[in-house]
């Protein structure tokens, strides 16, 4: 198994970036989110790879960052979700992101992936749900309202706060009834506000 692979950036291309390691080119498939954060042709990077071994393929997939590769790998556990199919979702979507619309149930959201179908989506989220609520304690019992287009900072606020020392269960409510469009810094100042409040009660 191929772990990692640590080198020069030497080529890219949609879905596609070449990373030099010890004179050996590794052709590395992989997303747009990840093309994008490991910057030009000749920077040093380093990607977290998945070996895919078929009868008719040998194929090596990296990623910027674990959290994407695990992604990856828990997709493509899903019967008829494919490579390339994990891959356009995670172009798509964060990692994070990901998480939140599945633990919420929200497949519509997924829907709107290239190549994703209604009932790919559903089996999706069904597959999914319990094996992400187990490998992230924070999104157990999200509400299905926590997973609109602010996901990613209501999912950015929650964390902060459950950093502060704040229950789920107590803050969850509060942002649930907070501007979806807002940022995280901004939920998080009004979710401290409001339960200050409530502590003066």
């Amino acid at each position: 198994m191929i772990y990692s692979v640590h080198g020069k950036l030497i080529f890219t291309e949609a879905s596609l970036a070449v990373v030099e390691c010890g004179g050996i080119g590794y052709a590395c498939r992989t997303t747009s989110t990840t093309l994008a954060a490991i910057g030009s042709v000749g920077s040093e990077v380093q990607l977290f790879t998945h070996l895919s071994v078929r009868e008719d393929a040998i194929e090596l997939f990296g990623f910027a960052d674990r959290d994407e590769l695990a992604c990856f790998q828990l997709l493509i556990t899903v019967s008829g979700i494919g490579p390339k199919a994990a891959l356009s979702i995670l172009s798509d979507l964060t990692p994070n992101r990901f998480a939140l619309l599945v633990a919420s149930g929200d497949s519509s959201a997924l829907t709107k992936v290239k190549g994703i179908g209604k009932k790919s989506a559903e089996r999706i989220v069904v597959d999914l749900k319990d094996k992400l609520a187990k490998s992230n304690p924070t999104l157990k019992e999200i509400p299905a309202a926590a997973a609109p287009t602010g996901a990613d900072t209501f999912s950015e606020a929650l964390a902060a706060l459950l950093v502060l020392g704040y229950q789920q269960e107590e803050v969850a409510p509060v942002l649930l009834g907070l501007d979806e469009n807002a940022s995280a810094e901004e939920l998080i100042r009004l979710t401290l506000k409001e339960m200050g409040r409530r502590s003066d009660r």
